[in-house]
């Protein structure tokens, strides 16, 4: 009887002891850390408390951040102080696992086509100033009206990487497909009406930031589309506050923009050091984007086989016919060779690929070596009188005319119109003092050697040529800078291109090679491809550290 008493006396001090730590323990996965408020909104203020990563976006693939040696360290036989060695960081983020192709670029155009036809005499620029110049193909003393004819268009070419395109239509086309894949994801997540992203005309535009900023006034302020989905539909029962049934930045829903990759970003992913995990073995022992000092395969199955379309030589685009060198005399259709560490076809060779820098001989690691990055010009949304954004209506079209006299738009219906920062932004900032940052610490007044002197104002460090053209009323007026005092072609408007093509040697396979082109001007050899900011930590959930 006694041991009975003293087993029950034992159980009753137990449960006690679990009772009590159940109420001192809350649970801040759905309540707040600082207030202990619910923060599920069912009493009060709704957050994403059960946030889970979207599947990466279409296209892409992760590429985990990190340490590594951005330069050239190897057969730098030019000694042209280009692109000389400095330890980087990287931030993880995605990227495409291929070139955009022809037929990815080709939907854009039809977007385009389709939503602003070019009949109409206020969208015609829209859409052939999207158009890749497919005259790049051509050469005096060279037979190419086959690729001028067909390559862009063409159904056999439909898997090739497109060329033609210029910085300025890479960056527009990777706007577009940012609104492209939110729209869908939107539709898709039941929070606009089914399909609404086939629904296209002038009135009735999508943008990401428009949405985010002003949602009343996409779809040309269609209720019916942007509240007609399941989920919003149950958001209006359950809130009465209808300004919280859209979708914001914090339900983590839309995915962050398509961009063109940064120079340091594209360098990183192509070298794909992760094999290299031995101590000081990411400091310039890899030469290309696969293992080894060699292009040609050293694997029993495909001994010999070369590892990337490029020039082997004088005159030799493709080897001899019945046995090719690389497979190809011009471009490769795209996942031709095998892919690098982090799964990225094509990062040497086959076309050379636009990033986002502004090009400088220096990369300036002494004051940044976190995210690399020259290019920044720091934009905000135009607010109208009544604090609104101001919202491009279906008439309006905002366009740059580029030095050769090409108009292609910038901002198009229904976006959100920006302009450059100002002294509310900069004023008393420790970190930037001005909007555009494209000349910073190499290039402005205060870097050149003439600073302080007499006349400082009158002296360049870059004295570029100063091409012009300008729309007026007898149309395009072209100036074309004929004086001989010109020292250099770097100017603002010089973007860097990165990795071989079809068209060059295997020096120019190495990721570390930097070139440079104006960003208005295309070629037969240049392509691109997109990447995507991470958001979050450094590696993927699940993984832990050895």
């Amino acid at each position: 009887m006694r041991t009975n008493s003293f087993f029950n006396l034992i159980c009753l001090v137990f449960i006690l002891l679990v009772v009590s730590s159940c109420n001192n323990t809350r649970d801040y996965s759905t309540n707040s850390r600082a207030t202990g408020w619910d923060l599920t909104g069912k009493k009060g203020n709704d957050y994403k408390t059960d946030y889970e990563e979207n599947e990466p976006a279409p296209g892409l693939v992760y590429v985990e951040g990190g340490t590594f040696t951005m330069g050239r360290v190897q057969d730098d036989v030019m000694h042209d102080w280009n692109n000389s060695p400095t330890q980087q960081h990287v931030q993880s983020f995605y990227m495409d696992e291929t070139e955009v192709t022809n037929r990815m670029y080709l939907q854009y155009l039809d977007w385009l086509k389709q939503t602003f036809p070019p009949e109409e005499q206020g969208y015609k620029n829209i859409y052939t100033g999207a158009l890749p110049d497919t005259l790049v193909w051509r050469n005096p003393l060279g037979f190419n009206e086959n690729m001028v004819n067909n390559y862009l268009r063409h159904p056999a070419y439909q898997n090739y990487p497109v060329v033609g395109v210029n910085w300025i239509q890479a960056t527009e086309f990777s706007q577009w497909r940012t609104d492209m894949v939110n729209q869908k994801q939107l539709s898709e997540e039941g929070f606009t009406t089914r399909d609404a992203y086939l629904d296209n005309s002038p009135d009735k535009t999508f943008s990401t930031e428009t949405y985010l900023n002003a949602p009343k006034q996409v779809y040309g302020g269609s209720d019916s589309i942007t509240r007609g989905g399941k989920q919003t539909q149950q958001r209006l029962q359950n809130n009465e506050d209808s300004t919280n049934v859209y979708v914001k930045r914090k339900d983590g829903v839309l995915y962050p923009e398509y961009r063109l990759p940064t120079e340091a970003e594209w360098e990183y992913a192509a070298l794909a050091l992760t094999s290299k995990r031995e101590y000081n073995l990411h400091k310039g022992r890899k030469k290309y984007p696969w293992n080894g000092q060699y292009t040609r395969s050293g694997e029993t199955r495909t001994r010999g086989d070369q590892k990337a379309n490029f020039k082997q030589s004088k005159g030799d685009y493709g080897g001899i016919a019945g046995w090719s060198s690389d497979g190809a005399d011009i471009t490769a259709p795209i996942k031709s060779y095998e892919p690098n560490e982090f799964g990225l076809y094509d990062m040497a060779g086959n076309v050379a690929e636009w990033v986002a820098d502004v090009y400088r001989p220096i990369v300036d690691n002494e004051f940044n070596d976190f995210n690399y990055f020259r290019g920044n010009v720091y934009t905000k949304n135009v607010i109208t009188e009544d604090g609104k954004v101001k919202v491009l209506g279906p008439q309006e079209v905002q366009y740059d005319t580029l030095s050769d006299g090409t108009l292609i738009a910038r901002s198009l219906p229904g976006e959100i119109e920006n302009e450059k920062i100002g002294e509310d932004e900069t004023y008393l900032r420790t970190q930037f003092t001005k909007a555009d940052n494209r000349n910073f610490r190499d290039g402005d007044k205060k870097s050149s050697r003439y600073y302080g002197t007499p006349k400082a104002d009158e002296k360049e460090m870059y004295k570029s040529p100063e091409n012009e053209a300008k729309i007026d009323s007898s149309g395009v007026v072209r100036k074309y800078d004929e004086s001989s005092d010109k020292t250099t072609l770097i100017n603002n408007k010089v973007r860097v291109y990165k990795g071989g093509s079809w068209r060059d040697r295997a020096y120019w396979l190495d990721p570390a090679q930097r070139r440079f082109y104006p960003q208005h001007m295309a070629t037969d050899y240049i392509g691109f491809r997109n990447a995507m900011s991470e958001v979050g930590g450094k590696s993927k959930k699940g993984r832990t550290r050895r």
